[in-house]
């Protein structure tokens, strides 16, 4: 499991999201805003704005607040322009680091970055330096209560998936970027629902940290996450099953 999908159990667990829920809904706004930007208001011919509103309805956004973020994306509304920047970096333990940001400052969000690298153990790198280390899968995350393995096997590979994981409380599907939606709406036929459906950067290998670095790997994670300009944070690390169940009881 990548370091994304694990950070994202860890928040799952801790209820991060849940007592973030304004600062997740404003990641969410810019998101949705830029995404009708860049391809238009329609949903049916946007697919990144459409993940982007399935994430703001499981956030339990109203749909007046969809509709402006949708809407200062397309012009109907007055906003601020943010710019999509990805700083890279480094982590303890030598973990790379892409750092997915949305800003309408740049010189403040470079800073305030690196500063938060800095003082966690981390560092800012140049353009290029991790990019190399991770491609674009689509991800989709099932707990294991909602269907049998053969079952899920079965439908996702018939819908194009490239891959599917069992992990010990989940399962998770891996498909080519454009074939994402496709698996999506197949699971969703299901009735089944997620914890974790994204087009997302993949390691293509991982850092095995120990108890200590975990520790340090993940104040850093949720350093940046908390930062109102971070959309995503994809690292290449691995934790032991072991050591992530008591890190995320701490």
């Amino acid at each position: 499991m990548s370091g994304h999908s694990k950070w994202a159990t860890i928040k799952h667990k801790k209820g991060a999201a849940d007592a973030k829920r304004g600062k997740l809904w404003g990641k969410i706004i810019k998101e949705i805003t830029v995404a009708a930007r860049l391809g238009g208001g329609d949903l049916n011919a946007n697919p990144r704005m459409r993940t982007a509103v399935d994430k703001a309805k499981g956030a339990n956004m109203p749909n007046d607040t969809i509709d402006r973020a949708i809407k200062k994306g397309t012009g109907e509304l007055e906003g601020s322009t943010y710019d999509e920047i990805t700083y890279e970096g480094y982590g303890p333990g030598g973990v790379a680091l892409l750092i997915s940001s949305m800003t309408d400052n740049k010189n403040r969000t470079v800073g305030e970055i690196r500063s938060i690298l800095t003082k966690l153990g981390g560092s800012m790198g140049e353009v290029g330096c991790v990019n190399w280390m991770f491609h674009k899968k689509g991800m989709i995350v099932i707990p294991h209560d909602q269907i049998k393995e053969d079952d899920l096997m079965e439908l996702v590979i018939n819908a194009g998936a490239e891959d599917m994981h069992t992990l010990p409380e989940n399962y998770e599907v891996v498909t080519a970027p454009e074939d994402y939606e496709s698996v999506k709406q197949a699971v969703e036929k299901k009735n089944l629902k997620p914890t974790l459906a994204e087009i997302m950067m993949v390691p293509q290998s991982t850092v095995a940290l120990n108890e200590d670095k975990a520790r340090s790997m993940l104040k850093l994670m949720e350093a940046l996450d908390d930062h109102d300009d971070v959309q995503k944070v994809y690292a290449n690390f691995d934790i032991p099953d072991a050591i992530m169940e008591a890190l995320a009881n701490e």
